[in-house]
């Protein structure tokens, strides 16, 4: 199926689902339209513009909106499920969700009451799709007061959704060392988007380089600030346990994907060994036994991870009010599922291989994509770290101090 396809079959979607089922529902059916290319597309450089519009079309992008402005109205829970359901297909299009998410709730994170409903009443009007140039292990980006408006100056190594994306978020600090959001037009005079997003895995994420040479926005779309005053809440801090769910919940997706298609393989393809005692591979007693094996660690993530997902949401639902010991526990829960959920996809999409035959490495299955994608996202940042803060807990009480990784 080429992209053209893509679009036209993006035309035809019936109403929008109004229950967290029927969005994980549709949420299904975009997985399988992704599906049929997705080897080929993990192979090309094209930027995912028509995948973006395919996520646009299906009311994927605007799944956390308002109702009343035409959005899901869904909470953070049904869009892990949506955001996993996706990644089985494709990981980097269940990233670009992921992140789009992640930087639509950026308003609700740190915005005023009154910036939070301007800001979820436009992106859901207009379905932007948002990208977002806020990566903390590169030097902060400088932002100048100049009395009605603020400019940012800088560069960040990692920009996902850059050259797909309608509005981006930009994140800098003041001379002060306060941190300032603020969202802008993608095609805003000074923001530059590099092609040079050339990865082992998550090739169609846009991730590539940002020169971010004085943009200019006016103080009223600082997040958060009135009159050039922030105004903090513990809530502010929930952008690393919301965003490691995030990387969860793909990875998951991923690992099931890898996990489905090597099954599928296994019983049509992969023969017994001849040594064996079966005729079939699927009578192998040590490929039934990775299968098992591998099915169970998954489940038990899984489980987990959406254990923890309702745990956070009731913060979500309280993001007044929310206390700092409240914060912690959540991410304490969240550490302990971002390390097993790592090292669990990891497996998977390794192990796989053993219970396909060596005919599977042919690259037109493209097995070897599962692996690459969750390798190369899972370096993100060290997963000894999220142990560290889970054994830290157990042994002292300890809640993790909210810094950009914990």
């Amino acid at each position: 199926m080429t992209t053209t396809e893509h679009r036209a079959l993006t035309k035809n979607w019936p109403d929008a689902p109004t229950t967290a089922a029927g969005w994980i529902s549709r949420a299904g059916e975009v997985a399988q339209l992704l599906a049929v290319d997705a080897v080929a597309r993990d192979k090309g450089r094209e930027a995912p513009s028509a995948e973006v519009q395919l996520l646009r079309d299906a009311g994927l992008v605007t799944l956390l909106g308002p109702v009343e402005h035409g959005g899901g109205g869904q909470d953070w829970p049904t869009a892990y499920q949506v955001i996993r359901t996706v990644s089985k297909a494709d990981g980097s299009i269940g990233q670009l969700l992921g992140y789009h998410l992640l930087w639509f709730w950026a308003a609700r994170l740190v915005g005023t009451p009154e910036q939070i409903e301007a800001v979820e009443a436009d992106a859901t009007k207009n379905k932007w799709f948002f990208g977002g140039a806020v990566n903390p292990r590169d030097n902060d980006v400088s932002v100048t007061d100049e009395g009605d408006t603020i400019v940012f100056d800088g560069s960040k190594t990692f920009s996902t959704g850059s050259r797909v994306s309608d509005v981006t978020v930009l994140e800098g600090a003041l001379p002060d060392g306060q941190h300032v959001f603020a969202i802008v037009p993608s095609n805003i005079e000074g923001l530059s988007f590099h092609d040079d997003w050339d990865n082992i895995g998550q090739r169609q994420t846009e991730s590539g380089s940002v020169t971010i040479d004085k943009v200019r926005v006016d103080w009223a779309s600082a997040a958060g600030f009135v009159d050039k005053v922030f105004q903090p809440r513990v809530y502010n801090t929930l952008n690393v346990p919301t965003i490691q769910l995030v990387f969860v919940n793909f990875y998951l997706g991923i690992a099931r994907g890898a996990l489905e298609e090597a099954a599928s393989y296994t019983k049509d393809k992969t023969r017994a060994w001849l040594h064996s005692t079966v005729d079939k591979a699927v009578d192998e007693p040590y490929i039934i036994d990775i299968y098992g094996d591998l099915t169970a660690k998954l489940w038990a993530v899984e489980a987990l991870a959406d254990a923890v997902a309702l745990e956070g949401q009731k913060i979500h639902d309280n993001a007044w009010n929310v206390t700092a010991d409240e914060r912690g526990d959540h991410e304490v829960r969240v550490a302990a599922v971002k390390a097993r959920a790592t090292e669990v996809s990891l497996e998977i999409t390794s192990t796989v291989f053993e219970a396909l035959g060596a005919r599977a490495t042919a690259s037109k299955y493209g097995f070897d994509r599962f692996w690459r994608n969750v390798r190369t996202h899972t370096l993100h940042d060290p997963v000894a770290y999220k142990r560290r803060e889970v054994g830290r807990w157990v042994l002292t009480g300890e809640l993790p101090e909210p810094t950009w990784y914990s």
